[in-house]
């Protein structure tokens, strides 16, 4: 027996934003703001691990096709240092094709347990295939098969299909911790623009801007943002 539909509006209307039993809205001190973003990053990724965040890693990567048709999808990060914030894929994937004819995206990373987003956008570059390689062996067996098994983004025939080539590639990772897979790229966004918001119950949210100096000694200046 089919189950009754679902009143979307009603359920939407029914949803509560920052719900005080699961969410902790902190006050940002602005004065405390340090001079470049990521020693803040750093900062609100470890306050968002210590408060429970499920998956704080996952972001959502925002890239452009060649006519300029927007795109997104969650991903992981893969780290952030001067170099910049990284991630990875098969360069055949829709989003390294996407890169590749325009290399710009966006980040977004949604920590609600404490009211808080950081938006990262800036130019995309390709790292060294080393440290592509050394990305890929320092993560699990299932990332290393999943990458074996390739062909991400193209038409899959069947389930069987794709459980085929899962365990194939399973067993080959086990077997061969350390086969290369050429198309598994590092990729690096240095962002021009970093903005760390914190929520308000009262809906006076803070949106703290950092924005790259262009000359002479490429640093940062910050601003804020109307919520």
């Amino acid at each position: 027996m089919d189950s009754e539909p679902t009143d979307l509006q009603a359920l939407l209307r029914s949803l509560r934003v920052w719900d005080p039993a699961v969410t902790e809205l902190p006050p940002f001190d602005l004065a405390e703001a340090p001079g470049d973003p990521l020693t803040l990053f750093t900062r609100w990724f470890a306050e968002a691990v210590a408060a429970g965040q499920r998956e704080p890693h996952t972001v959502t990567l925002a890239t452009a096709d060649a006519e300029g048709l927007p795109d997104a999808r969650v991903v992981m990060l893969h780290g952030a240092d001067e170099d910049g914030w990284s991630f990875a894929t098969h360069a055949g994937s829709r989003k390294g094709r996407q890169l590749a004819a325009r290399p710009y995206a966006a980040l977004v990373f949604h920590w609600p347990v404490l009211g808080r987003q950081v938006r990262v956008r800036g130019p995309v570059a390709v790292a060294p295939a080393e440290e592509a390689r050394a990305d890929l062996h320092a993560r699990s067996t299932g990332a290393l098969a999943a990458a074996l098994t390739g062909r991400q983004s193209e038409e899959l025939g069947s389930p069987e299909e794709l459980a085929r080539a899962g365990e194939a590639a399973w067993e080959r990772a086990e077997r061969e911790p350390q086969t290369p897979v050429p198309s598994w790229t590092l990729y690096r966004l240095r962002p021009d623009e970093v903005e760390f918001f914190q929520g308000d119950a009262r809906r006076r949210h803070v949106r703290l801007v950092y924005r790259r100096d262009q000359a002479p000694q490429d640093g940062w200046h910050t601003g804020l943002l109307w919520p």
